[in-house]
């Protein structure tokens, strides 16, 4: 058995795990640190304008325009990657991929673009290539039908910047920039909705209503207060810096 069949045969599960018995942690239908938190419940207090902002990321869902059905589907697990939603409940999973898939339909950018780099739109569909390609040298088939334990081995590859195929790709993908690309994506889309702000505790739109407390870190009078548990590192992630020990959410 070579050490990466000896991988799998010990990471099958993606759900993190608690520090005290190694079991995994149940899905919920609000992660993190602030239960019963919810910015939702001062909509009230926020503006027209803001209030129709935030509900649409939570109601609207775009249809996939951009990608092709088989670049979405690939998408959608490399994100799964990035940022697991293994602790959440299937009914509160932040979709990412479609808007991703708006941003490059409708050619929003940044206002600036690497020289070394293509554009975005071109970045995204040669690099899930890429991804492809990876699994197909190094394991002779696609990606998806690749474990978890793999895909993550490719996708740390990336991440550090030494991939060890699909170098005809890379040659024209600066492979940081384009993890870079794909990190911001994702993190901007997942970070915008409003039940990731219940699971850092953000305390949403302020306006017209303002902040008040703005020393000592305490929690204005509608947000509550963190309450921390331990976790570690499920048994199929490669991301985890410190390996098996222990994290924070």
């Amino acid at each position: 058995m070579n050490s990466m069949d000896s991988m799998e045969s010990n990471g099958t599960e993606r759900r993190p795990l608690e520090s005290a018995t190694g079991k995994p942690l149940q899905p919920m239908a609000q992660p993190g640190y602030y239960q019963g938190y919810s910015t939702l419940a001062q909509q009230g207090y926020w503006d027209a304008a803001t209030r129709a902002v935030v509900l649409e990321r939570l109601q609207s869902v775009p249809p996939i325009r951009f990608f092709t059905r088989e670049e979405a589907r690939l998408l959608e697990t490399v994100c799964e990657h990035i940022l697991p939603q293994d602790d959440r409940d299937f009914a509160h999973r932040i979709r990412i991929v479609p808007f991703i898939d708006r941003r490059l339909q409708e050619n929003r950018i940044d206002g600036y673009r690497f020289e070394d780099m293509p554009s975005d739109d071109e970045a995204h569909r040669l690099g899930l290539k890429a991804i492809n390609s990876m699994a197909r040298e190094l394991f002779g088939r696609d990606f998806l039908e690749l474990s978890w334990l793999r895909q993550e081995w490719i996708l740390r590859q990336i991440h550090d910047g030494k991939p060890e195929a699909a170098q005809t790709i890379w040659k024209h993908l600066p492979v940081h920039r384009y993890w870079a690309l794909l990190v911001q994506d994702c993190v901007e889309v997942y970070y915008a909705h409003p039940w990731s702000w219940d699971e850092i505790g953000y305390g949403g739109p302020a306006y017209p209503r303002a902040y008040m407390r703005l020393e000592r870190g305490e929690p204005e009078p509608w947000e509550v207060k963190e309450t921390r548990y331990d976790w570690k590192a499920p048994s199929a992630a490669l991301s985890d810096p410190s390996g098996s020990e222990g994290g924070t959410h």
